[in-house]
C-alpha cells in the first residue's frame, strides 16, 4: 500500500469537497480507501488528505479555489470520473456503498470490454466507477460486443 511519502504513482487524483473531513471518513466507510494522511488546519478544518486504495491512491481536500470546486458547488457537474479496479467481490462493494448512502447511478454489469462495472456517486456528486475482471475479451473483439471500432498503439 502506498505511504504518505510515496507517490509513485504518475497520476494521482485530487477531489475538492465543501466538507472535506466528512468525505474522508465516508470514502473509507464507503469506498474502503485506507487513511494514509490527514493534514489539519489550525482551526481543525481538514487541509489536505491521501487515501490508498490497493496500489492506488487519492488525494482530498476543500474547494480552494475558483478553479478547483466540489459537484455539490457546480450543480452536480463533473469534470472527470474516479475509476477503480477491485480484485473483492464487486457486488459486495456495490452494497457496501449503497449502504453508505452512495448514488448507485449503473447497477453491476458486465461490459463489453469484459470488466463488470457498477457507477456510484458521493455524497457530493463525484462520479466513482469500479470495476472487477469479469471476461477476458481482448480489444480487437470489442467491436463484436458493442459496436464499436478500435485503434492501439503502435500501429503493426
Amino acid at each position: 500500500m502506498p505511504q504518505a511519502t510515496d507517490l509513485t504513482a504518475t497520476i494521482v487524483p485530487a477531489l475538492c469537497y465543501r466538507d472535506p473531513m466528512a468525505m474522508f471518513h465516508w470514502l473509507e466507510a464507503a469506498f474502503g480507501f485506507e487513511p494514509s494522511l490527514l493534514i489539519t488546519n489550525v482551526d481543525g478544518t481538514l487541509g489536505h488528505s491521501q487515501m490508498a486504495h490497493g496500489n492506488g491512491m487519492i488525494i482530498g481536500g476543500s474547494e480552494w479555489s475558483a478553479d478547483h470546486k466540489s459537484p455539490a458547488t457546480l450543480d452536480g457537474k463533473n469534470t472527470q470520473t474516479d475509476h477503480v479496479h477491485l480484485d473483492e467481490d464487486l457486488a459486495a462493494h456495490c452494497e457496501r456503498a449503497r449502504a453508505a448512502g452512495a448514488t448507485i447511478i449503473a447497477e453491476p454489469e458486465v461490459q463489453f470490454y469484459g470488466a463488470r462495472t457498477y457507477r456510484a456517486r458521493d455524497a457530493e456528486g463525484h462520479i466513482w466507477i469500479f470495476s472487477q475482471a469479469e471476461q477476458d475479451i481482448l480489444p480487437e473483439d470489442w467491436n463484436m460486443h458493442g459496436g464499436m471500432t478500435q485503434k492501439t498503439w503502435p500501429s503493426t
